[in-house]
């Protein structure tokens, strides 16, 4: 592929960049499991509170993306503090599991990235057990009748008990490892008829998804839709988008059916067509001109998304996804990274939402995907999902 010779020599110094980075700021952070940063110096979320759900402490959905980072530096580097240090975050969310409260349909982007990485590098046997509860876990979430994944647990103010979100394409992998390490089917048939359901409900003809789809839990079929972390009911969440695109590629490659390949496309489609030609990502593509709010972590996630579907299509188009990705990856290198020692994150203005208080701030998922994307590129990633 042409494209991926010429842009050889940048894969090159972005992953000595990445190497250089994550040298000192994993020995500085090897107690943390970081979320964002204050003052450009990771926090914590390995807190915990017993007295409470404490959903975003120990329980926080984005726990697993630290480990993930350290497990794809071991894989690369082959140096032992890596793997010391991931072990460190995968023993501290044994905790969660003992409270389990706050747990929810996120614990394949817990444990993925955490003990499936660890045991598939290692051979663990903690780390397999660790993962196939994990499995139990989100299998325990799927209603039949609607052949959906439950979303979130009880809110103080919503009904959520139908509640399904276009992030959970990314648990379902943690299901089809399950059925592949223990040869029981029914993890795959669940993973399998909750991906049938998002492409189905989620995913519009112009290739724009839902981000929260709420089904009837009793009966089964769609009751309404909402607009959760995007805009509005009916916009485009880029977060979202990223998700599904990248998710319904993890699905074909479990799975080989093309449907997904053909969902994962439509999504990428869409996505390509509203890159803006700065090539920084808006938190929504349907948001208002001003504030111009973005998210860098859509921009990386889509990136990953991008560049599997270029693995998996002819030659004649391979460079349409692929061009795609380097330019979202390009812009976050040459715009939106922090390689100094002043702040520990890497990539800058993310947005968890477009209603949230807090806007363009480092979030370690977006670090942990520019990472996976590069590496992908350089054919040299761990592949966990």
């Amino acid at each position: 592929m042409q494209v991926i010779e010429q842009a050889k020599p940048w894969v090159d110094q972005v992953i000595q960049k990445l190497t250089d980075k994550m040298d000192w700021v994993s020995d500085k952070s090897r107690d943390k499991i970081p979320y964002s940063t204050q003052d450009g110096v990771h926090d914590d979320r390995s807190g915990h509170n017993p007295s409470s759900n404490d959903a975003d402490g120990i329980n926080w959905w984005t726990n697993g993306f630290w480990g993930g980072m350290l497990w794809q530096m071991y894989h690369v580097t082959g140096e032992e503090k890596y793997k010391q240090y991931a072990n460190l975050v995968e023993d501290k969310l044994d905790a969660c599991f003992e409270q389990y409260y706050g747990l929810h349909h996120d614990v394949g982007f817990m444990w993925l990235p955490t003990s499936v990485a660890n045991y598939q590098l290692t051979q663990n046997p903690r780390s397999r057990k660790r993962a196939l509860h994990a499995a139990n876990l989100l299998a325990g979430r799927y209603n039949p009748v609607g052949e959906f994944i439950r979303a979130w647990n009880d809110l103080p103010d919503s009904d959520t008990r139908g509640w399904a979100i276009i992030d959970c394409m990314f648990n379902i992998p943690l299901l089809y490892w399950a059925s592949a390490e223990t040869g029981d089917p029914r993890f795959r048939q669940i993973a399998e008829r909750h991906a049938n359901t998002v492409m189905n409900t989620f995913v519009r003809p112009d290739g724009s998804v839902n981000h929260i789809v709420e089904f009837d839990p009793f009966v089964g079929g769609v009751v309404q839709t909402y607009g959760g972390q995007g805009y509005e009911d009916g916009s485009s969440w880029t977060r979202g988008q990223a998700w599904g695109m990248y998710g319904f590629m993890m699905s074909f490659r479990h799975t080989g059916k093309e449907e997904y390949l053909h969902t994962a496309k439509r999504i990428a489609h869409y996505f390509i067509a509203n890159i803006p030609e700065s090539g920084i990502i808006p938190v929504d593509f349907r948001q208002p001109k001003e504030p111009a709010y973005e998210d860098s972590t859509a921009a990386a996630i889509a990136a990953c998304g991008l560049i599997e579907i270029s693995k998996s299509v002819g030659e004649h188009e391979k460079d349409l996804y692929l061009n795609a990705a380097l330019k979202l990856l390009r812009t976050l290198d040459e715009q939106r990274t922090d390689w100094s020692r002043d702040c520990d994150c890497i990539v800058q203005n993310g947005s968890a939402a477009y209603h949230n208080a807090t806007h363009h701030q480092s979030i370690i998922y977006g670090d942990y995907y520019f990472m996976e994307a590069v590496l992908k590129l350089k054919g040299d990633e761990l592949y966990f999902w």
